[in-house]
Parts: C-alpha cells; sequence; structure tokens
C-alpha cells in the first residue's frame, strides 16, 4: 500500500473527506481531469491519481487541457507530465479567439467557452464525471461575488448534476485552503503560468479575497464559515 508523507497525506485527506461526504467518485469511475495548468488544477490532477494506489475502489482518469493558444510552453509542458505519470489525455485545440470579437473576450466569455469544450470533450472521452481544481478559497470567495455584486445566495458546489445527470461536476480540493495547494506547488516545482490575457478582469475576486483575508485576523473560521452556511439556512429569517 502506497504511503503519502508530508504536505500531501494532508491534502489527500482533506481531499477524500470531501470526495466521502459529497459522493463525488464511484467504483469504475472514469472521470474528467480538467487541467489548466495552473497549481489548483496540477495538484487535483497528483492527488487523484495517488490516491488510486490506495483507495479501495477503482476510477479512471484522463487528463484534458483546453488550448486557446495563449501559452504553447505551457501545453508542451503539461503534455510530458501527463506522460510521465502515465495518464491518458486529450489536448483540446481551439481556434475561437480568432473568430471571436476581442470586445466580446472577458473572463465569463473564456470560462463559459472551456467549460463548453471540457464537457464535449468529457462526452467523447467516455468520461461521466468531470473535475474541476477549485479549493475551499475559491468556493468562498464566489459565494461572497455572488451575493456582493449580482445579489444572490449562490456558490460552487462540491458535486453538481449537469444536463440530467450525463456529466456530474465534481470538486475533490472542496475542503483544501489555497495556501496549502501553493505550498504544494512549490515543493512538486509545478511549472504554472498565470493568465496573461489582455482582457482579463480578475479585480472582483482579488477584492473580495482582501475582504476575506481581512476578517480572517478576527475570525480565522471565516472561509470555513462562509463555506458551511449554504447548509445552514435559517428560513424563518429570510423574506
Amino acid at each position: 500500500m502506497a504511503v503519502l508523507e508530508g504536505l500531501e497525506f494532508y491534502i489527500s485527506k482533506r481531499a477524500g473527506r470531501a470526495i466521502i461526504d459529497h459522493k463525488m467518485i464511484d467504483d469504475g469511475d472514469r472521470i474528467a481531469v480538467a487541467v489548466s495548468g495552473g497549481k489548483d488544477s496540477l495538484t487535483l490532477l497528483q492527488i487523484l491519481a495517488d490516491r488510486r494506489k490506495f483507495v479501495p475502489i477503482r476510477y479512471d482518469l484522463v487528463a484534458v487541457h483546453v488550448d486557446f493558444g495563449f501559452h504553447p510552453r505551457q501545453t508542451k509542458y503539461l503534455i510530458r507530465r501527463f506522460k510521465s505519470m502515465g495518464i491518458p489525455y486529450s489536448i483540446e485545440k481551439s481556434d475561437i479567439l480568432k473568430r471571436t470579437d476581442p470586445e466580446k473576450i472577458n473572463c465569463f466569455w473564456c470560462a463559459w467557452n472551456r467549460r463548453r469544450e471540457l464537457f464535449c470533450a468529457a462526452d467523447r472521452l467516455n468520461c461521466g464525471k468531470v473535475a474541476f481544481g477549485h479549493h475551499k478559497d475559491d468556493i468562498a470567495q464566489t459565494m461572497l461575488m455572488n451575493l456582493f455584486f449580482h445579489g444572490e445566495i449562490s456558490t460552487m458546489c462540491p458535486r453538481q448534476e449537469l444536463f440530467k445527470g450525463k456529466i456530474v461536476v465534481i470538486r475533490p480540493l472542496a475542503y483544501v485552503e489555497e495556501s496549502m495547494i501553493r505550498k504544494f506547488a512549490r515543493q512538486r516545482k509545478f511549472l504554472t503560468v498565470s493568465c496573461q490575457c489582455p482582457h482579463a478582469d480578475v479585480s472582483k475576486r482579488r477584492t473580495v479575497s482582501r475582504i476575506i483575508a481581512g476578517l480572517a485576523k478576527i475570525c480565522p473560521e471565516v472561509t470555513t464559515n462562509i463555506n458551511k452556511s449554504t447548509g445552514r439556512i435559517k428560513k424563518d429569517y429570510l423574506g
């Protein structure tokens, strides 16, 4: 039986708890892992791959990278990494940027089109589940962003069925803090590239991240509390 050590042990333990709590992975699953090339998705792929060595169920992984042509060097690195890990992969190349009016391109447009490519790839590759690398902080930030900027109470679900259950989205890192992932990525020397898109607008997420960081100074459990709040709704106090 493989034994995980150090930081990977703690990340895997929390991922395992999230997987069990939300019934994310079943025996015989074939999972498409969305690998953007950032620290989160590379950590997710490593954790899911290593857990197969000791968990009592069998599941297959396929690494899927959507290539819009931003980072050719990153794509080559990912291919080498997938091969070294012995994980089947699919590079989904798209020229949609060339066919789109630059004024229409923003982060929402990019995310929507990447997901469309991912879901089409998952269907073609016979993967019933798609794993995303969103972590505990992402989920809390999204909750507040939707509240502050859209006036709604919603966030990323650890497990979510789409297209009448044809595709199930899972987020095994839902209980893992970003700080832990950042340290792990440094330890493993992942080659990561941040978004260089000239149309990128991450100011809202950064603003919310700073708000949460400020609150954490007086309430260390603020991120945990935000994430747990969706399961503690007091309907009598909502109008």
